[in-house]
């Protein structure tokens, strides 16, 4: 069972990582009968989540590289292959073919290019091929080698064809495997280290003979993807048709990606009323995304809701700075901040707006937890179907070839996301093949990003390796600056924490009254480890936006720094806004000196590193009451 762990240290579980493969049809199955020979399959265990997928052309062009680089020749050049995304430092993917797990497709952020790292089943099947490059045989066999070095008087023979630091196929005495040359061929009998084994086995792989199509592997899964489009639709007329939905517009949010392209497709097919489309166009849109978008929904008679803010993004960035991952302000002011103007016009009596999403919990942690319906936390009145929940991204890839559906070009040119194109969560290996495809726009971008960094005391080799495109670097990337002595650290001192009212009390048009302000000095991270103590809370990561359900009214914190407050009534709004500030100041001033444990009756606060409220907060108020440093709120709240 593949088991992840969110940050309180609870578990949940996703189904075993795993598919199958009918070795007759040479085919993928995603349940352990072929459709065609009627035939069970083999199992293949996955790592990760399992969100297998059908490799690109342009993912088959950079194997097909990478293979004949180092062999000479390709034996999986006409065969079907399968990526299966892995942790890695960037874009990592196990490699699928013939049911065996060929190896890993990375890309290497040191040297911002990509590699190939064989696997043993790739490494046994290559050399059974007939392969005659990059090969060495000893004398040495077992599966005790794995791991260790081989001396130059154990090598046999060796193709002739070896350099220091080759990946090599090695062959021994029932042994079948791969490693690493320390030598060119001339030298690898002498004594002394020749070859690093990574990995041999007794046992054989081979590559299989059959060579299907995508048509083969429709066919084999056919009752499959019969049942879960059937349950699909069934989510969506379900909801749809219930009492509260009848009279209510259907729309389909639309980014321009696959899973959107399968919703709205899906959504058609499940309702009788006319489908309605939201489109965001932020502005930093792929200029393929936009164009898609439009003609599909022009082409197929769909009426299009186009969410356009043009220069927002560059208008915003000179107060801003460039967004990272854990601050994205760029998703507040271009994609939710538009789209909640659209919908509060649609609920603006009272109505519900029903959109149908294509989120699936394969894509992340976050959405790992998605349920079939749900109320839109960040946006008010606005009620959300996840038909595809559970859908992995093969099943998606299938649904759209059998329907034979136009879907976005990004995709064949090595894609597996499409949303802005400077977006911080995308991955390295993506950005810089954006470049290549529209130059002008990734120079805009880079020359931006290449000043911002030299205004900080940052070089250039900070902004190509995209360090960028965190506040606070992880582990990786920390590991990675001392690899490549790259300095990480700003020349500008950090921003002085406040919190300041930029809005008075007003009239919400969802009902209530608002109050907004702007923190600077505190970045989301902090924010989310005191929102126990405020109320119940969620955090998306698509949107960059906190969102606290208070005893009294809601609470909204933008990783751009801006905050909302909404409540019943006025002074409601203007108590909230004023403990919420109280609570901020707690976190970002916390002197650590221990009197709010002692008060505190169930145990929930956490000191080191950081303050922290866990889950098991009551909101009694009592560590407040008891916060030294909660007295200087006096200061800011003052001024309300």
């Amino acid at each position: 069972m593949h088991i992840k762990r969110n940050k309180q240290n609870a578990t949940f579980d996703l189904e075993e990582s795993h598919l199958f493969w009918c070795r007759k049809c040479n085919v993928p199955i995603l349940t352990e009968t072929c459709a065609i020979c009627r035939e069970k399959g083999t199992k293949v265990d996955l790592s990760g989540p399992g969100d297998v997928r059908f490799a690109s052309p342009y993912e088959t062009k950079l194997l097909d590289d990478l293979i004949l680089g180092t062999f000479g020749e390709n034996p999986i050049a006409e065969k079907l292959i399968l990526l299966n995304k892995i942790p890695g430092e960037d874009k990592t993917d196990e490699i699928i073919v013939d049911g065996l797990h060929f190896g890993i497709l990375r890309f290497d952020m040191s040297e911002l290019a990509f590699k190939l790292d064989l696997m043993v089943e790739g490494a046994c099947a290559l050399i059974d091929s007939g392969l005659n490059k990059k090969i060495i045989r000893i004398s040495s066999g077992g599966r005790h080698l794995s791991g260790k070095n081989i001396d130059g008087n154990e090598v046999i023979e060796s193709s002739d064809d070896i350099k220091k630091g080759d990946t090599v196929l090695v062959t021994g005495k029932n042994m079948y495997g791969f490693g690493v040359s320390y030598r060119d061929s001339s030298e690898l009998y002498k004594k002394g280290q020749s070859i690093k084994i990574r990995k041999v086995v007794s046992g054989k792989a081979s590559f299989l003979f059959a060579k299907p199509g995508l048509e083969d592997v429709i066919r084999a899964n056919a009752p499959h993807m019969k049942q879960i489009v059937k349950d699909a639709v069934n989510t969506i007329r379900g909801i749809a048709n219930q009492m509260d939905f009848r009279d209510t517009p259907v729309y389909v949010s639309f980014s321009g990606g696959k899973d959107s392209l399968v919703t709205l497709d899906l959504t058609r097919s499940a309702v009788k009323k006319p489908v309605k489309v939201f489109f965001a166009n932020t502005g930093i849109e792929f200029p393929e995304t936009v164009d898609f978008a439009r003609r599909f929904c022009e082409e197929n008679d769909i009426e299009l809701i186009e969410v356009k803010v043009n220069e927002t993004f560059w208008e915003n960035l000179p107060s801003f700075g460039p967004p990272a991952k854990d601050f994205r302000w760029c998703c507040k002011v271009c994609k939710l901040a538009p789209i909640n103007s659209v919908i509060e016009d649609c609920t603006g009596t009272g109505r519900t707006c029903l959109t149908i999403d294509g989120k699936r919990r394969f894509e992340s942690f976050m959405r790992s937890r998605i349920k079939p319906k749900e109320e839109n936390p960040f946006i008010p009145g606005q009620v959300s179907v996840f038909p595809i929940r559970n859908w992995r991204a093969i099943e998606v890839w299938l649904y759209i070839f059998y329907r034979k559906l136009e879907y976005n070009p990004l995709y064949d040119e090595g894609f597996e996301r499409v949303g802005c194109w400077l977006c911080p969560a995308e991955l390295s290996a993506e950005y810089y093949r954006f470049g290549q495809l529209h130059p002008e726009l990734f120079t805009r971008w880079n020359e931006y990003l290449l000043k911002w960094g030299k205004e900080h005391g940052l070089d250039e080799a900070f902004i190509r390796h995209g360090f960028w495109r965190w506040k606070t670097l992880p582990p990786k990337m920390l590991r990675l600056a001392e690899e490549l002595k790259i300095n990480t650290k700003p020349r500008t001192p950090e921003e002085e924490f406040g919190i300041t009212v930029t809005g008075g009390i007003s009239p919400c048009k969802t009902g209530g009254y608002t109050m907004e302000g702007k923190i600077t000095g505190l970045l989301p991270r902090e924010v989310q480890n005191i929102a126990n103590i405020l109320g119940e809370n969620a955090f998306s990561e698509d949107l960059g936006v906190l969102l606290i359900k208070a005893k009294s009214g809601n609470i909204r914190i933008f990783s751009s720094g801006h905050i909302s407050v909404n409540a019943q009534g006025k002074e409601d709004a203007r108590s909230l806004f004023e403990n919420t500030a109280k609570q901020l100041i707690r976190v970002r001033k916390c002197t650590k000196c221990r009197v709010c444990l002692k008060v505190c009756p169930v145990n929930a606060i956490v000191l080191e590193p950081d303050l922290k409220i866990g889950n098991l907060c009551t909101q009694c108020g009592k560590c407040t009451g008891s916060c030294v440093v909660a007295k200087y709120s006096d200061r800011i709240t003052s001024r309300f």
